[in-house]
């Protein structure tokens, strides 16, 4: 093993979701169905949100670059996991492993400020409409882009950075199909208690700080159109239950996960199939396949592809 740290692990071993040859090809069928509508749904509207000039706005522009981090969300762990379903060995080297703790962090931290942003957003829309396209000038979209990724890369490179030099001398199993930071630092042969608590303190806080401030936003939001408009309160629900809906099924399973002390390893599992496999799915169908601009954007750019190809 090269490096510094004295280890002899050179790959880890998963044991994966199941024995169970029936649910594994349950499983396989589900997941890739679900990350091959992921990728396409995704795709579908980040293409149309670039192509489309009626779309050129914030709200857009945010939904474009979750939609970016959703590919990534899904491409992190699916593609292992589901390669892995029919192994009898499942194994990923140990700088394998690394990498993908690396991105499963840096796209959580992104999709957490993203989410913000676009909470933001509604607020600016909802609460002070005649300043919109002011305060939610392009500056203000790059300036809240480029501090997502900032976040990311400093949630994910803080945490390695204590981490990645930690001994390996077995065992190498991990109970789990795909590499996270908890299960990662307890097969290491030293205490790492304190990194323990130091990754669920790190991690959690961010998700537990991020849902409350979302959760506030939206009551904030809701308070200032009742005391605006008495037939308000309907239409600023309305507009904000996708994007609770949205926070609720990402932020949901970070908590449990990172805060419950003595959490199931199979309700662990199940949590992190529905965080990178399911969700990625519903963030499309709820933010954009149910909004009706965007149906008429798409079809407005299926009419123009179909027209270029008979010109051509």
């Amino acid at each position: 093993m090269e490096g510094g740290n004295q280890s002899v692990v050179s790959e880890f071993v998963f044991l994966g979701l199941t024995n169970s040859w029936n649910i594994q090809l349950l499983l396989f069928v589900f997941s890739s169905m679900f990350y091959v509508a992921s990728m396409a749904g995704n795709s579908l509207i980040m293409f149309t949100v670039a192509s489309d000039p009626h779309l050129h706005s914030p709200m857009y522009f945010l939904l474009a670059n979750l939609s970016l981090i959703d590919l990534g969300v899904s491409s992190v762990t699916s593609p292992k996991m589901i390669y892995d379903l029919f192994r009898k060995r499942k194994v990923i080297s140990f700088r394998g492993c690394v990498t993908q703790i690396f991105f499963v962090h840096v796209i959580g931290g992104v999709e957490m400020v993203l989410l913000i942003a676009m909470a933001y957003d509604r607020y600016v829309a909802i609460c002070k409409p005649l300043h919109y396209l002011t305060i939610m000038s392009p500056r203000m979209c790059i300036f809240f882009l480029v501090s997502a990724w900032v976040v990311g890369l400093l949630h994910s490179v803080v945490q390695l950075a204590f981490v990645v030099n930690l001994p390996f001398c077995g065992p190498n199993v991990l109970d789990s199909f795909y590499c996270d930071l908890p299960r990662f630092i307890q097969l290491a042969c030293t205490d790492t208690h304190r990194l323990e608590f130091m990754v669920i303190a790190n991690s959690g806080f961010i998700s537990v700080g991020s849902f409350f401030i979302l959760i506030i936003s939206y009551i904030v939001i809701v308070v200032t159109v009742q005391k605006h408009s008495s037939g308000g309160s309907s239409k600023a629900l309305s507009t904000l239950s996708a994007h609770v809906t949205v926070v609720v099924l990402f932020f949901g399973p970070l908590m449990f996960f990172y805060t419950w002390p003595s959490s199931s390893t199979h309700l662990d599992k199940f949590l992190v199939i529905f965080d990178a496999v399911i969700t990625p799915v519903l963030n499309p169908v709820i933010y954009t396949f149910r909004n009706q601009e965007m149906k008429v954007a798409m079809r407005r750019v299926f009419r123009q592809l179909v027209n270029y190809r008979h010109i051509s």
